[in-house]
């Protein structure tokens, strides 16, 4: 089935209580003003503003340990699961409206619905 897909941008993790301090700290360290900050049930972000090439960058409360993944983004996150699978990587669940995946190098990334961006790159087309 054909799909679309691209890199949405990066997801800093940050566990710990003061999520605040974080947003503010790599709003700083990047260069990037701070944006909305929101919660989805026990989940904290702020979306940090401007990235380069219209990517989304935001900050994320987590209870595992801080790091850093991006986000792919397609019309067809399930299509784009099977695509990325064929590849080698591995589902290791679904999370509210993504798929958490795990690259062959042990890299853990997420796969979430397409949005339109100002700036974006377009979408890669694939069969």
């Amino acid at each position: 089935m054909t799909h679309r897909s691209r890199l949405a941008g990066f997801i800093i993790d940050c566990q710990g209580d003061d999520h605040d301090a974080a947003a503010t700290f790599w709003s700083r360290a990047l260069g990037l003003a701070q944006g909305e900050t929101y919660e989805d049930g026990e989940a904290r972000y702020a979306e940090l503003e401007n990235a380069p090439g219209g990517l989304h960058v935001e900050v994320q409360r987590v209870s595992h340990a801080s790091r850093v993944h991006l986000d792919i983004e397609s019309d067809d996150i399930d299509a784009e699961a099977d695509r990325l699978e064929a590849l080698g990587a591995k589902r290791i669940g679904f999370v509210k409206r993504w798929w958490v995946m795990e690259a062959p190098t042990g890299h853990r990334f997420c796969i979430v619905r397409l949005r339109d961006r100002a700036g974006a790159a377009e979408p890669n087309v694939w069969d």
